[in-house]
């Protein structure tokens, strides 16, 4: 199975797939908070404001897609007991929000638990707004006994709910739920390292090279096999026995491993710090900070790479299949490809795949991967933009902008977008210290007969010094659009290269490989922020500091 990212609902994409072909599923879904969650564009410097969209809505509704999926749900065979606590719940709470997410999450969690192997795992990331139901729901689907843990995540420092007027808690922590398919499970150990105080208590001693230890008991209470011996002088505690043998005493011995106490006694071991692992991971994981700096992207709701990177090497082995099916901004993919595993992406925005194949290609240059259910072809990205409504013309937004490697402009959702659909901006010398914006349209259906001319009333606007403009349309435009583009005149740079100020670009000539003709000299400058570059880690060089 090949790393890919799927454009499309995960119920839908997970149907395609066999059963039991993954080994580890990862999920962070919307967690029912009733709440918009916007995605931020910061410019470059002296490029102007950040630029904000919705990301994605964690609103839900009871209506007629609930239950569809309710009524999928009591005829599936794979829903298990489910089925049962669903009509409950249903009878608890009644056709409201909370049982619409239920019975989303429900239907999904079905499929995934069929394409999961008998080995695998799987994580569910959420927070207390619905982990109790989810949590029954679970065991509804997985069997209560394939529950292993509830782990804790300190996601922030200090919360204060009161400012939303309730008096409660402030509340830190997400719930990550693990559970398992089978009865034998990938398990690797992952461990945290000895706080200060437990090494300056327990590895007192120092060896001629600096390493720090501490002094083992080699004796046992029970004897067995070779055990029973004197060892250069010395025999155990008067009842107790040799831990080893005389030849693993011997081979200790030789290894400087062995110390004697000064004036006699029973021989110790000297156990290294730098050999011993660390503390077996617990459930309350409060050692991990959220995505910041370099690393946050801009994107709601977005998990910093070493919580997932703990998840997937617990859970799974190198070459493993990692799933995520509410992959946002790609963090669970970007772990699983840096630790050398396949990976599955699903999203329902193309805004989430344009942003997962941006971080992929800039992080992993040489990763090859594919992109489906994005349009391959005209009648293809025709459908885009006809499905759903309003919601298809914006995914056909987000598709075509993803195309130029554009951003997309201030949500508009609600009003009217004055014609700026996205925008690059670019610099038009090495040397350059303020970078210029490009305008982009993005039309999937007819052109108004204007548009040319308000996309030229952009240019040379000195409030955020457009002086590009780029049309993206599904449809052919008109001969008098054409001309209108031409008579706008051209760009030139401070090199003297020109362009055309307004370009126009059809689909189909995007989906051949067309690029708007411009030069950017920033040197990534210019770029909305791109995940680092990974680099191969070379050998591991342990350093403790006492």
């Amino acid at each position: 199975m090949d790393s890919t990212l799927h454009y499309g609902d995960c119920l839908e994409v997970l149907r395609t797939f066999p059963d039991a072909c993954v080994d580890l599923i990862y999920l962070d879904p919307p967690f029912n908070s009733n709440r918009d969650y916007n995605a931020f564009f910061a410019p470059p410097k002296d490029g102007g404001a950040s630029a904000q969209i919705t990301a994605f809505e964690d609103t839900w509704h009871w209506g007629e897609q609930a239950q569809r999926e309710f009524d999928e749900l009591l005829r599936n065979p794979e829903g298990g007991s489910v089925t049962d606590i669903l009509a409950a719940l249903r009878q608890f709470l009644g056709d409201n929000d909370m049982m619409a997410y239920l019975v989303m999450m429900a239907s999904r969690l079905v499929e995934l638990r069929r394409v999961l192997k008998d080995t695998g795992s799987l994580y569910l990331h959420c927070d207390p707004t619905a982990s109790h139901y989810l949590k029954v729901v679970l065991d509804g689907i997985f069997g209560k006994t394939s529950f292993k843990t509830e782990l804790s995540w300190r996601r922030s420092s200090a919360h204060n709910d009161a400012k939303q007027g309730r008096k409660q808690y402030g509340n830190v922590r997400d719930v990550i739920f693990f559970y398992t398919k089978g009865t034998s499970w990938t398990w690797n150990w992952q461990y945290t390292p000895y706080d200060l105080e437990y090494i300056r208590k327990n590895y007192r001693y120092k060896d001629a090279e600096g390493r720090l230890y501490r002094l083992d008991n080699l004796t046992a209470a029970k004897g067995g096999g070779d055990t029973s011996y004197e060892f250069h002088g010395t025999f155990p505690y008067k009842g107790r026995y040799w831990a080893y043998s005389r030849e693993n005493m011997e081979k200790f011995l030789a290894e400087g491993r062995i110390y004697f106490p000064q004036g006699g006694g029973t021989p110790c071991y000297k156990r290294y710090l730098d050999e011993m692992p660390g503390v077996p991971l617990q459930n309350d994981w409060d050692d991990i900070a959220p995505a910041s700096g370099s690393e946050y992207l801009g994107y709601p709701t977005q998990k910093p790479v070493a919580l997932l990177e703990r998840i997937i090497r617990a859970s799974s082995n190198p070459g493993d299949v990692v799933v995520d099916p509410f992959c946002g901004c790609g963090t669970a993919i970007h772990a699983a490809q840096k630790l050398g595993r396949k990976w599955i992406g699903i999203d329902i925005t193309h805004l989430a795949i344009s942003l997962i194949t941006q971080r992929i290609r800039k992080a992993f240059p040489d990763c090859a991967f594919q992109v489906s259910g994005a349009p391959k072809d005209v009648d293809s990205a025709r459908y885009l933009a006809e499905s759903s409504g309003l919601e298809g013309r914006y995914q056909f937004q987000y598709w075509a902008l993803s195309l130029i490697d554009a951003l997309p402009a201030q949500d508009k959702k609600k009003g009217a977008d004055g014609g700026l659909d996205g925008f690059i901006w670019a610099y038009d010398g090495p040397n350059a210290k303020k970078p210029f914006k490009i305008a982009v349209s993005v039309k999937s259906g007819k052109i108004p007969a204007n548009h040319i001319r308000e996309l030229a009333g952009l240019l040379n606007t000195s409030k955020d010094n457009t002086q590009m403009a780029f049309l993206l349309t599904l449809e052919e435009p008109s001969k008098k659009m054409r001309a209108d583009a031409l008579a706008a005149g051209h760009y030139e740079y401070s090199n003297g290269k020109r362009f055309q100020r307004i370009q126009i670009l059809m689909s189909r000539e995007l989906l051949a490989g067309a690029k708007p003709d411009y030069l950017d000299y920033g040197e990534g400058r210019a770029m909305n922020k791109q995940a680092k570059r990974e680099v191969k880690p070379g050998p591991k060089q342990l350093q403790l500091t006492p």
